[in-house]
């Protein structure tokens, strides 16, 4: 929902903020062309669905905002349609500061928060306000026949726009459910007559690494943080380095899926990798995604580069489609520590499908362009004027589908740029 959520979030303050800031022209494209259809996805649905409480923002007649927190059972939040979500509002201190500033505005906005997985959903919307006595109906469908506190009225919102946020300064949190569903996992393991660390070990190599950390960062990519077993440093991971991890499919075999590094090159403390949930795959990802967990345990080798950056002065031309994203990544940290220059042209389905959006506008404001291939408004990357463009010694990195390889290469040769500056990393 990127321009939808642009319209009404990047206001003229807003904009004037971001270019004192310097990430003004990074999120300058995101704003281009007519505003799409807003409905809510699977994912979005999902989500919803799961949440017990959410924060909820008004606008009072004097202008000041109010935020509210709203709780009650899992899925009290419900989603009526694609566009529509509503919830039944129970009696409270009877205060009634939202209900009176949603009758002189409707316009709300939605905070949905995953602490455990670390991930948050923003939501505008208009709401409206209803009861038994003018729709008995829609008002039922808001109840949870589990949850029989009375119920005042019902509220009933019309989504404007939806926003996935950057989950890096969510702190995890577990509800008390959730830490004795934990507790019982494990002491489950515990009692059983194979210890739990040896059947949770996956792989043979001599590099031992346990699944530290979990972040959802856009519907169908998770970045998994690795560390040694007692947090020792770990091996050097030049920027552009891989890590061969052993994956257990359904059926017990264990193969090897390649997953570049992500983490900035001069952290031995941990490795970051960022996987694609692909459906039409051939289940690596979609193993790690169902399997792995806090706790996990891997060993395998030691990290490769075949992907290494120019070792020189010379400027540099980051190109990244999609998941592509995670070594150059990588590669732009690495840029900025020797304070060589570079370009970082990141492009996606839509602003929502692309992980680090938001950290890369924040890290690389200057350098940060984006482009989306599912919207139209001419947001998509014209590969010719960006490698036209660049200095004549620029070394070009590209990372991404095999179609976004082929047309960088045709683009090259066609430009006569030679192809010892053209190196390049497919994802398919």
């Amino acid at each position: 929902m990127a321009r939808a959520f642009a319209k009404i979030a990047f206001t003229p303050n807003v904009q004037a903020a971001q270019a004192r800031m310097g990430s003004r022209d990074a999120y300058r494209t995101v704003e281009l062309g007519a505003t799409e259809a807003v409905e809510l996805g699977p994912f979005e649905v999902e989500f919803i669905s799961e949440r017990d409480s959410f924060y909820q923002g008004t606008v009072s007649e004097n202008g000041w905002p109010y935020v509210q927190h709203r709780g009650g059972p899992i899925g009290f939040l419900k989603v009526l349609g694609p566009q529509t979500i509503g919830y039944a509002d129970f009696s409270g201190n009877r205060q009634y500061i939202s209900v009176g500033n949603l009758d002189g505005d409707d316009r709300v906005s939605l905070f949905l928060m995953d602490y455990p997985g670390q991930r948050r959903l923003k939501i505008w919307g208009r709401a409206r306000l209803i009861d038994e006595t003018t729709e008995p109906d829609l008002v039922a469908r808001l109840e949870s026949p589990s949850y029989r506190a009375p119920v005042e009225r019902g509220v009933v919102i019309t989504v404007e726009a939806f926003d996935w946020n950057c989950p890096k300064y969510i702190t995890q949190r577990f509800t008390e459910h959730q830490v004795k569903e934990l507790v019982s996992h494990w002491q489950a393991g515990s009692r059983a007559s194979e210890p739990i660390a040896a059947v949770a070990e996956i792989g043979s190599g001599n590099l031992k690494l346990v699944v530290t950390g979990i972040r959802q960062m856009t519907p169908r990519v998770r970045a998994y943080e690795l560390r040694a077993p007692d947090w020792s440093d770990l091996p050097a991971a030049p920027a552009g380095a891989h890590l061969a991890v052993p994956v257990r499919l359904p059926d017990g075999v264990v193969v090897t899926r390649q997953y570049s590094l992500a983490t900035h090159p001069h952290r031995r403390d941990m490795y970051e990798i960022a996987v694609l949930h692909e459906e039409a795959g051939r289940g690596g990802s979609a193993a790690i995604h169902a399997g792995w967990q806090i706790g996990s345990r891997l060993a395998l080798g030691n990290p490769v580069n075949q992907f290494p950056l120019h070792e020189d002065g010379r400027p540099a031309v980051l190109i990244a489609g999609g998941i592509g994203i995670t070594p150059i990544k990588a590669m732009a940290q690495e840029l900025k520590a020797r304070g060589h220059g570079f370009e970082l042209h990141y492009s996606g389905r839509t602003a929502a499908d692309m992980a680090y959006r938001d950290w890369l506008a924040i890290e690389f404001p200057e350098q940060l362009r984006l482009y989306f291939t599912r919207t139209g408004g001419g947001t998509r990357m014209d590969l010719h004027s960006v490698m036209h463009a660049a200095k004549a010694d620029a070394m070009f990195y590209v990372c991404g589908p095999g179609r976004l390889i082929d047309a960088a290469k045709e683009t090259a040769r066609r430009l006569a740029i030679p192809f010892s500056r053209i190196q390049y990393e497919s994802f398919e």
